[in-house]
């Protein structure tokens, strides 16, 4: 809706489709008749003789009705794209499997505490092109960018871009996980010579991503010298981004308990208020994107000081009877899950499942085997996560998430935590991640009431 809203206002002819009827579509239905939008439910003819097809993110871009209108000459792009020549100002773009969210609200946190113009959005609630009348010439657009807006990006260009992992998810949607990677991979080719590029330098797929860019690299991850680092990484990092004072490639790192960003001193990873190792690389990278629009070490470090987390991603609910509850619903692929876990010493009850995207669940086995009391097995991919879960932890089949909190605050001792960290889409049982983390919250609210 926020396309249609650009297009109308820029003079466009548009049209208008989905495959629910309009009195389905929300507040959609009454925009649309505001805006003067005709609409039809989607079939084959609404794609014809059109000069422009948008799509909303969680549309696939290889429909057949897509397919042929390219065959046409139809252009098919996301609302990304379309907002690229609108939006005014330098922008970060910040994508990757795990911690786009929690990056780049913190970037945007780093930026507006040192005073910069800013605005936040993208694929964390804001749409692109709902962002470009309070575009400024002289801000930043801070973006989160999911491989769904970035398959169909061409001449949209960041700034600064950030890949923060690239591990198995979406592959429902993408079939192969290089094709997945691929996409998320679009955010590096449409960069150019004097921007700057932010990837893992830990991770293999992001590593690759340098050899598809002409921007300038820096590189965040662990302390690692360069010369303990693989061979192509290591001339990957003399190419792209050369290596600081200390002989770590240029970027930032952790060494020994300390943050260090281009050879300096930020900050004591003890001093990070949001728990998790993956948070210390979330405000690596995130420090490297700061300092990149000018930022100062300094403050850089006051601002991820008072940052807090970011709603259901490992969000602290209460403690009730000596037993903690946690919110990361945004935990929706396997590695995601791992990352929370891996956030707790043990004593886990872990609430698993929801719809299942392809993923292969069996990397959790000995993580949890380790750390978790039970997992408490949730929606349609239950049965699968069962199967694949079977002999390495307790499972407890509680269908309903009413039903999982119940059962594990019946069984959880003081010490205990309960995690809802699901490694799956929340389609099956609830409208968005956001729902079913209310929910979860909802339910923990009520525990020990009598309700």
């Amino acid at each position: 809706m926020a396309a249609v809203s650009l297009l109308v206002r820029e003079g466009a002819s548009v049209a208008a489709t989905d495959l629910k009827p309009r009195e389905e579509l929300g507040e959609a239905g009454p925009l649309l008749e505001k805006l003067g939008v005709p609409f039809a439910r989607q079939n084959d003819a609404v794609f014809r003789d059109r000069d422009l097809i948008v799509l909303s993110p969680d549309v696939p871009a290889d429909l057949p009705p897509l397919e042929e209108a390219r065959e046409r000459g139809t252009k098919v792009i996301g609302e990304v794209e379309l907002a690229a020549p609108y939006l005014k100002g330098r922008t970060i773009g910040i994508t990757g499997s795990n911690g786009k969210t929690t990056t780049t609200s913190l970037v945007g946190h780093i930026l507006k505490e040192a005073g910069v113009a800013v605005q936040v959005g993208g694929n964390i609630g804001t749409p692109v092109t709902a962002m470009v009348d309070a575009s400024r010439a002289d801000g930043w657009n801070v973006l989160e960018l999911s491989s769904f807006q970035l398959e169909t990006i061409e001449q949209f260009r960041a700034d600064i871009g950030l890949a923060l992992n690239v591990t198995q998810n979406h592959l429902d949607r993408h079939h192969t996980f290089e094709q997945y990677a691929a996409a998320k991979g679009h955010l590096f080719e449409t960069m150019r010579a004097g921007d700057l590029a932010v990837l893992n330098a830990n991770d293999p797929v992001c590593v690759g991503y340098a050899e598809r860019t002409a921007a300038r690299v820096e590189w965040f991850g662990s302390g690692a010298r360069a010369s303990a680092l693989p061979p192509a990484f290591s001339r990957r990092a003399a190419q792209k981004g050369g290596g600081s004072p200390e002989g770590l490639p240029h970027g930032a790192f952790l060494c020994d308990g300390e943050l260090i960003l281009h050879g300096q001193r930020l900050m004591a990873a003890a001093d990070i208020p949001i728990r998790g190792q993956h948070n210390v690389e979330n405000v690596l990278a995130a420090s490297i994107a700061a300092a990149g629009a000018g930022v100062r070490h300094e403050s850089i470090a006051a601002a991820v000081r008072t940052f807090r987390a970011v709603e259901h991603r490992l969000e602290f609910v209460r403690n009730l009877g000596g037993v903690d509850f946690y919110n990361d619903s945004k935990a929706t692929s396997v590695d995601a899950t791992l990352k929370a876990v891996d956030a707790f010493p043990g004593n886990l009850w872990v609430i698993l499942g929801g719809k299942d995207k392809g993923l292969d669940y069996g990397a959790l086995r000995e993580p949890l085997a380790a750390k978790a009391r039970a997992a408490l097995l949730i929606g349609a991919a239950a049965p699968k996560i069962a199967g694949q879960l079977a002999g390495a932890v307790r499972l407890i089949d509680a269908k309903t998430m009413d039903q999982a909190v119940a059962l594990a605050f019946a069984e959880a001792r003081p010490g205990d935590t309960v995690l809802l960290a699901p490694a799956c889409a929340s389609f099956d049982q609830f409208r968005s991640f956001e729902h079913r983390g209310e929910v979860f919250k909802q339910l923990v609210g009520k525990l020990g009431t009598g309700d």
